[in-house]
């Protein structure tokens, strides 16, 4: 099965947005009791998330996971830092790539995949005001191409 396919739970659409996506990994993540109720229920929110190495592991910050409705005292904190699981060489990559200036690690969606939570997370180098304007117009330009052709397959 390739990376980032099963059924996706959450997206974070805002990080093609604002970033290069220049390579992805495939990591599991580390969940305590009721979470993974609450990513089946697809109550995970990546909008604000991101991933830091500390003391070489990777963990994956401010990704808010509802409690659970039903989960009582054995909820957990929504916010807290989780740990992301991947093969040690992928984690030394990350941490030399990460290291050079303007680099970041992105979480860019969230699946199951045989019944396991995956994370997709991506090395991406952060974009300017004027690399987010021109890839507005590209996509604007890309519409308008789509509905003129539409147009014309309709006469």
């Amino acid at each position: 099965m390739p990376k980032g396919t099963g059924k996706m739970i959450a997206q974070n659409r805002k990080a093609n947005h604002d970033f290069f996506i220049e390579e992805t990994f495939e990591a599991g993540i580390v969940l305590q009791g009721t979470e993974i109720k609450s990513i089946r229920a697809g109550r995970i929110n990546l909008k604000d998330s991101f991933a830091r190495i500390h003391q070489g592991e990777i963990f994956l910050h401010n990704a808010h996971i509802s409690p659970y409705e039903q989960g009582n005292r054995y909820n957990h904190d929504p916010l807290r830092a989780r740990k992301l699981l991947l093969h040690r060489k992928q984690i030394s990559k990350l941490i030399g790539e990460s290291k050079e200036q303007g680099y970041s690690i992105i979480p860019l969606k969230v699946y199951l995949k045989n019944g396991f939570a995956k994370v997709l997370i991506g090395l991406g180098k952060g974009k300017k005001k004027y690399d987010k304007r021109e890839d507005l117009k590209q996509k604007e330009a890309k519409r308008d191409i789509e509905r003129a052709f539409r147009e014309r397959q309709k006469m």
